[in-house]
């Protein structure tokens, strides 16, 4: 069984601010990469794998992060409250509903893109046809295509912002908040 000093701690250095940069770095990387797939159908077909990864690691980090957070907040908080490490605790805890959302959109930009470049095929192929078989193909999957690409935009920067801000509180915290 561990302890909770084990579990705070790596080399006597408490955890969160070593994985908390896992959050901040990995989060906006992907939040710039998913961007630049939705905007560009190339690039999301070549590289759209390895952002799916990289989102999905950032997410994984995010609630990683809030753990280590919350147990070194219970260490620095054992004297009593601090109201700037709980401003920091309550704007982490508005990230992880931000970043699964991110990961979600991502997923549904993946797919969409996918399946709206097999209409586009499709209707090129029947646009080539002379004969009067042609059908028309649907655009479903092109609108949800265009749609999920607004909603990554969006749901970039509010993570990316989210991110920014909890950062920013939490080097307040640090700075102003435990010093001399």
């Amino acid at each position: 069984m561990t302890t909770a000093q084990e579990l705070t701690t790596l080399d006597g250095i408490p955890l969160h601010p070593l994985v908390v940069h896992a959050t901040v770095v990995l989060l906006p990387l992907a939040a710039i990469s998913a961007v630049a797939l939705a905007l560009h159908s190339g690039l999301r077909r070549r590289y759209g794998w390895a952002v799916l990864a990289l989102t999905a690691l950032a997410v994984v980090a995010t609630p990683v992060t809030q753990r280590t957070g919350e147990q070194l907040r219970a260490r620095l908080t054992a004297a009593g409250p601090n109201p700037l490490i709980e401003r920091h605790e309550e704007l982490g805890r508005q990230l992880l509903p931000l970043a699964l959302g991110f990961g979600v959109t991502v997923v549904l930009l993946l797919v969409a893109g996918r399946l709206a470049d097999r209409e586009r095929l499709a209707d090129a192929a029947a646009a080539q046809r002379t004969d009067d078989t042609r059908t028309p193909v649907p655009r479903t999957w092109r609108r949800i295509a265009v749609a999920s690409t607004a909603l990554v935009v969006v749901m970039a920067l509010a993570t990316t912002v989210q991110v920014v801000r909890v950062g920013h509180s939490g080097s307040v915290a640090v700075w102003q908040g435990t010093g001399p």
